[in-house]
């Protein structure tokens, strides 16, 4: 059973860690949204979001593999759209 002490900093790790993740969910989601739709602004989107997941790893609030999991995706994902459009 742990400590009284280590019980509080856990739960206060845990808020923490819980809010991290739900702003890097979101992010990832109005990313994906960006791909999907005719967002002609996707490119400053998924960089955001890549930032944003970039920055959960970085605090161990995600595993560092799973942030390198969601940028390769996200990247695929815009580089894809890059090549169906032309430029302009």
């Amino acid at each position: 059973m742990p400590s009284e002490k280590s019980a509080r900093v856990a739960e206060r790790k845990r808020l923490v860690n819980r809010r991290v993740k739900t702003l890097v969910r979101t992010a990832v989601a109005k990313a994906r949204e960006a791909l999907e739709g005719s967002d002609a602004n996707r490119a400053e989107v998924v960089k955001a979001a890549v930032n944003t997941v970039a920055s959960a790893a970085r605090k161990r609030a995600i595993h560092p593999n799973k942030a390198a999991r969601l940028k390769s995706r996200l990247a695929k994902r815009l580089n894809a759209h890059a090549k169906d459009t032309p430029a302009q």
